[in-house]
């Protein structure tokens, strides 16, 4: 077994055998001083309403009770003293809506972090940074704010619309629509109301909405519009559960559907006092939030995340990347169903006292890059298909540069790379012709980017390639890589500009603690996780709780990964997707796949063929565009494919024309670039034989993506079965 001890800088202590989460302290200690990263003050673990005497003897007499009733979920005893209460129990992880877990507080550094609730969270904030904008919108080409102040009194209001709704805690809202203020609102609403805050994704079938909304017994559904709202109206008769539904954008025209200003006005209507009831009863260790994961490998589970889960995450990546309180800007564009999200959008924003920015909906078809112009933020989260679409412009651009521009652009990346190698080394010192490359080429590119102000360049969801991230370090863009799951509240390992290294999704966020499980010879073991940020559990779903968190506390992500002697994490597989050949070989195929792609530029898409097989093929897709509208690919080739097919002496504009005949060009270049890649294969066993093209790309219509742009392998094998087993027939 290896286990990780964090680095000089972090947050020292003993191995972290000695300290396994579910031996940690349930009492809270004293807030360390997080005076060193302009972080906004926090609450002790005082309630935010201030309990009467008789409330404090009341939960003094609860807390001495004996620890053995506390050995499954409470069922009469009631704690009155949230929303900062911590309610006593032994149970490291749950299943049940009602459930509570043991606090993972440590004895120094971040773990330390008094705990404290969402609501506080909000409240603090609107206390602290009273006339910031927290979130702004642009209607009518107009950028709207909304002040810490107005959020937290829209969010109380609206939190007592759902309960005049009907909403009842332990039970769910599911939001479903683009990222939007109320999108925000409805999600800390449901919070502050006792309910389960419950992202959809808008790319998920009305059957999986159904799935979703089953598990958590949801009552109220907040949609963006029309298209979202018939998702819910075909599958309304079987929700039982269900009383309400909003529609956040337009003029509901359904029977029974609530307008978002309606709502609100409902909210208005109400006395405190039900809300302050609700907030009395909340935990910082009760669920408040579910991520539903992207059903990749099944259906969709829920997973469980307490206020402290939130926010204490928050406060540890906000003091471990150096946010400015109260300066911070951040463009709010990938979906918030997901757990980087609503990390990084909602809950770091409210904590760091940012402006949350909304990108247009149409943001990853064209418009994303236009809003970082206005914008400018200081931090930015992409997926990897948003850095390859920035990547790819890019070079359409460097294409068209000829002479001395190109001269001069090619003199510049090369000095760039060589300054983000050296911070690899921890060597910070600027290579001859810095300042004039900045100058000249640096800060023009980040400024046509809108990333002029940015001091943190993140890339987060699934792998990106090496070759991408070397080429923003050429043009001084240090592009790092963060890695979790829904089941670590989002962040895990992190890269961080003053400690990266390429190929690397970074270093243990402080607090939080590594172990590799199993290890081969060569280190590669099973990733899994220790700290505050581990989950409850799976909702209603004990059998894959029991599998996913041990009984110590260690959350097993799947992934298969190695350290370095710097404690960096690089992700080298994945259990569920390892590949055992008819001749026992194990093989990670995403290595592999990833090598192919390196090689040959003109790939979109590769995935490795050989479970019980003799020998390794591969189904391959080429770039191509993509209807805008609808997100499934079109027949015709991208600007740069097309480029590449030329540098072979080809001159295919579509697939059919690669596939028509074949093309012998192409044919004879993919061969030569499989070549290469297999000259680097680990082992003979590890080399691909057979490979074909397939006419279509892969894509999320198409069902061979999730909504993370996660492979679907099984869908991939099920969909492509005869052309697979064409490659083994004798």
């Amino acid at each position: 077994m290896t286990v990780h001890k964090q680095q000089k800088g972090e947050t020292e202590g003993e191995s972290v055998e000695s300290s396994a989460p579910s031996t940690a302290s349930t009492q809270s200690t004293p807030s360390s001083s997080l005076s060193e990263a302009g972080a906004p003050d926090t609450p002790e673990t005082t309630s935010v309403h201030t309990p009467e005497p008789q409330q404090q003897q009341q939960q003094q007499q609860q807390e001495a009770l004996s620890t053995e009733m506390f050995n499954s979920p409470l069922k009469h005893t009631e704690y009155l003293n949230g929303p900062d209460q911590i309610i006593p129990t032994d149970c490291i992880k749950t299943w049940e809506a009602s459930g509570v877990t043991k606090l993972k507080i440590g004895d120094q550094g971040t773990s330390t972090h008094t705990p404290v609730s969402v609501p506080t969270l909000l409240k603090k904030a609107a206390e602290k940074y009273p006339d910031i904008n927290a979130l702004c919108v642009k209607q009518g080409g107009e950028w709207h704010g909304t002040t810490y102040t107005q959020y937290y009194q829209q969010v109380r209001t609206m939190a007592k619309a759902f309960i005049a709704l009907g909403l009842e805690p332990y039970h769910g809202v599911c939001l479903l629509g683009f990222n939007s203020p109320e999108w925000f609102i409805g999600d800390l609403a449901a919070i502050f109301a006792g309910g389960f805050a419950a992202g959809i994704y808008t790319t998920n079938s009305a059957e999986a909405c159904e799935h979703c909304a089953r598990n958590c017994e949801s009552q109220i559904w907040v949609v963006e519009d029309q298209k979202q709202l018939e998702k819910v109206l075909k599958i309304k008769s079987r929700i039982p559960s269900l009383k309400a539904i909003i529609q956040y954008t337009g003029k509901p025209t359904s029977e029974g559907v609530i307008s978002w200003s309606s709502a609100m006005e409902l909210g208005k209507q109400q006395s405190d006092g039900e809300l302050e009831n609700r907030l009395r009863r909340i935990a910082v260790n009760k669920c408040c939030t579910l991520i539903y994961t992207s059903g990749t490998t099944g259906p969709p589970k829920g997973v469980m995340l307490s206020h402290d889960n939130i926010t204490w995450t928050a406060h540890a990546n906000c003091v471990n990347a150096e946010f400015h309180a109260g300066k911070e800007a951040i463009v709010s564009f990938l979906p918030l169903s997901h757990v980087a999200a609503q990390m990084a959008d909602l809950y770091i924003t409210m904590y760091s006292g940012a402006t949350c920015y909304f990108a247009q909906p149409d943001a990853l078809k064209g418009s994303l890059g236009q809003t970082l112009k206005e914008v400018r933020p200081t931090r930015f989260l992409g997926v990897p298909r948003v850095w390859e679409k920035i990547h790819e412009k890019m070079m359409e651009v460097g294409r068209k540069t000829t002479g001395v521009k190109k001269s001069i652009a090619t003199w510049a990346k090369a000095v760039g790379l060589e300054a983000n190698t050296r911070k690899q080394r921890q060597d910070f010192s600027k290579p001859f012709g810095y300042s004039v490359a900045n100058a000249v080429v640096f800060k023009k590119v980040k400024g046509v980017l809108g990333l002029d102000r940015c001091e943190l360049f993140l890339s987060g969801a699934a792998p990106i390639a090496p070759d991408i991230v070397r080429y923003f370090h050429s043009l001084d863009i240090p592009l790092t890589e963060i890695y979790g799951m829904s089941e670590s509240t989002g962040p895990h390992t992190i890269g961080l500009e003053k400690a990266f290294r390429v190929g690397s999704c970074g270093r243990t966020v402080p607090g939080c603690y590594t172990k590799l499980d199993n290890p081969d010879r060569d280190g590669n073991g099973e990733v899994c996780m220790g700290g505050r940020h581990v989950s409850m559990g799976y909702l209603r779903m004990e059998d894959k709780t029991h599998e996913a968190i041990d009984d110590e506390g260690w959350l097993h992500s799947g992934d298969i990964g190695k350290l370095d002697s710097d404690g960096f994490l690089y992700i080298t597989g994945r259990i569920k997707e390892l590949i055992i050949t008819a001749g026992g070989e194990n093989v990670a195929p995403v290595l592999l796949e990833d090598n192919l792609k390196a090689e040959l530029p003109c790939l979109s898409n590769s995935m490795i063929i050989g479970d019980k097989r003799k020998f390794l093929s591969v189904l391959i897709t080429l770039k191509t565009n993509v209807n805008l509208d609808s997100g499934e690919p079109l027949d015709s080739l991208t600007p740069s494919c097309v480029d590449w097919c030329r540098s072979v002496g080809s001159q295919a504009k579509t697939i059919q024309d690669v596939l028509a005949g074949p093309d012998v060009n192409v044919m004879r270049a993919i061969q030569d670039g499989i070549d290469r890649a297999n000259k680097i294969a680990p082992s003979n066993a590890q080399r691909l034989q057979k490979w074909t093209i397939l006419p279509r790309d892969f894509s999320v219509p198409g069902g061979e993506l999730g909504p993370t742009m996660k492979l679907k392998r099984p869908v991939v094998t099920q969909k492509y079965c005869e052309t697979i087993e064409r490659f083994y027939e004798s």
